[in-house]
């Protein structure tokens, strides 16, 4: 660390002021996606130095996984020329149900065999560092409050929607979790048009079932008619686009999922009261989604937060595992810090 003088006092002997030297130890941050899992090595000043991905397609098992983030973290630091004895920690999110304190994987349903899964033991065990786990829109929540839309925000929602939905919740400027680690897992979530059912780990809930990609992608080929250039099997964000051109189909499904959305948030924001809402996610970023679902909330007289696109894209939980694996080292550099 760098000595930078004498700070303020407070009536006693000025403290010293102390900067860490950015690149005395380096840490890496692990996005697991239903598809893809995405690793990143950054400086203790957060600057990311390099990405590395790879496709879990097929093979989407703890241990397929863990050991792509460990050939990730490798490559990266050989690409870079850092000596493993210099990365510190890591931090990895995932897309399930997280107990962060006991570094367990409750259950993922997008993923193989991801029920009660040791991830933050796993990782150490493989890629031989101290590993800190959350769910993947946590950190994407801490992502954009770190460096994205909700920078400064002390409270506020991140409503990702993707794959799968959820939110990650910031209250007085805190992650929020819930007694059962759950909080914020809003694909769960009954609203008008959802089906009834009980609520099980190993399934997609109520409103994920019905505006998860999967979902909104089955219903477009319910709908659509080929032709005129729109096709048949295409994305939900392509779909929100043919909605903006002007096709029927389309525009009937974008009004759908925006009103279901719309709920969503409004239910979040009857409870929180949060002042902003971030929509994330490969969906929850479109902007034909955004400008509808924002036009349905005006109308309300009350809960009605200010709704904003994430600004750091598919990029958030990644940048909100690098904030937390810099947290967690500088914990360990300066204990009681």
């Amino acid at each position: 660390m760098e000595t930078l003088g004498a700070g303020v006092s407070n009536g006693g002997r000025p403290p010293g002021l102390l900067r860490f030297n950015a690149r005395l130890g380096y840490v890496a941050g692990a996005d697991i996606g239903g598809s893809a899992v995405r690793v990143a090595l950054a400086d203790l000043n957060g600057t990311i130095l390099g990405r590395w991905a790879a496709s879990t397609r097929g093979n989407a098992t703890p241990q397929r996984i863990v050991a792509s983030v460990a050939t990730g973290v490798r490559e990266l630091l050989r690409q870079h020329k850092v000596a493993r004895s210099r990365l510190l920690t890591i931090a990895a999110g995932a897309p399930g149900i997280t107990d962060v304190q006991a570094g367990i994987v409750i259950s993922a349903p997008h993923l193989s065999q991801w029920q009660n899964v040791p991830l933050r033991e796993l990782l150490e065990d493989k890629v031989g560092v101290s590993a800190t786990i959350d769910n993947d829109v946590n950190l994407g929540a801490l992502g954009e409050s770190w460096c994205g839309a909700a920078r400064g925000v002390r409270n506020f929602v991140f409503l990702a929607i993707g794959t799968g939905i959820g939110a990650g919740i910031f209250v007085d400027g805190r992650l929020h979790h819930g007694d059962d680690w759950a909080a914020g897992e809003i694909g769960y979530m009954h609203v008008p048009g959802t089906p009834n059912g009980i609520l099980r780990f190993d399934r997609p809930g109520p409103l994920e079932s019905v505006i998860g990609g999967a979902a909104i992608e089955r219903a477009w080929r319910r709908m659509c008619h080929a032709g005129n250039g729109f096709v048949r099997r295409a994305q939900a964000t392509q779909v929100f686009e043919y909605a903006k051109a002007g096709h029927p189909a389309a525009r009937r499904l974008l009004q759908e999922t925006a009103r279901m959305v719309s709920n969503a948030v409004l239910n979040v924001s009857v409870v929180l009261n949060s002042s902003l809402v971030v929509l994330g996610g490969g969906i929850g970023t479109s902007q034909p989604l955004f400008e509808v679902t924002r036009r349905l909330l005006e109308r309300n007289e009350f809960a009605r937060p200010r709704l904003a696109l994430g600004v750091l894209g598919k990029d958030a939980q990644l940048f909100g595992a690098i904030r937390m694996a810099l947290d967690d080292a500088e914990a360990r550099l300066v204990p009681g810090a």
